[in-house]
């Protein structure tokens, strides 16, 4: 008589085995996939010198904070003011950090926004103000309900 494989005795069990080990390996693949570092995580865009210098023409006015409610029952703080263009060159974009502070000074919340963008090809021009909004729902509760700083953070020159 014949000696029998493990093959022979059970067929499922090598089955279901095969089965695992595929799905382990597709699985370990796709983690791999989805969460490795390929070295071209996005860089902060700082100003250039150029934009470091075309700084001191951007002029933030008027600038208010408002709180509301939303129909969801949460609080949405919105920042609304104008940027004006007092220098001579028109621009594609302009971003800002806000700057949110807890009552110690700490920084709770350091957020990157744009507040100009070209529309429809047309610039930021020389001599033009805009108005913006800016809405935050997601402030920390430890904020100091104070006003946050504002620094202008990229200027892309059109």
């Amino acid at each position: 008589m014949a000696a029998k494989t493990f093959a022979d005795q059970s067929p499922n069990l090598v089955l279901v085995a095969v089965i695992a080990i595929i799905v382990i390996s597709a699985g370990g693949l796709g983690y791999w996939f989805l969460l490795r570092d390929t070295g071209t995580a996005p860089q902060a865009v700082t100003l250039t010198p150029e934009a470091k210098q075309y700084v001191r023409h951007l002029e933030l006015s008027d600038f208010e904070m408002k709180a509301a409610e939303s129909y969801m029952k949460q609080t949405i703080v919105e920042i609304v003011g104008k940027i004006s263009n007092k220098g001579d060159r028109t621009l594609a974009l302009v971003e800002i950090n806000c700057v949110f502070y807890d009552p110690y000074g700490q920084v709770v919340l350091r957020e990157r926004v744009p507040i100009v963008r070209s529309r429809g090809g047309k610039g930021f021009e020389p001599g033009e103000t805009r108005e913006f909004r800016l809405p935050f729902d997601s402030l920390p509760q430890s904020w100091n309900q104070g006003r946050p700083q504002l620094v202008i953070a990229r200027i892309e020159f059109k």
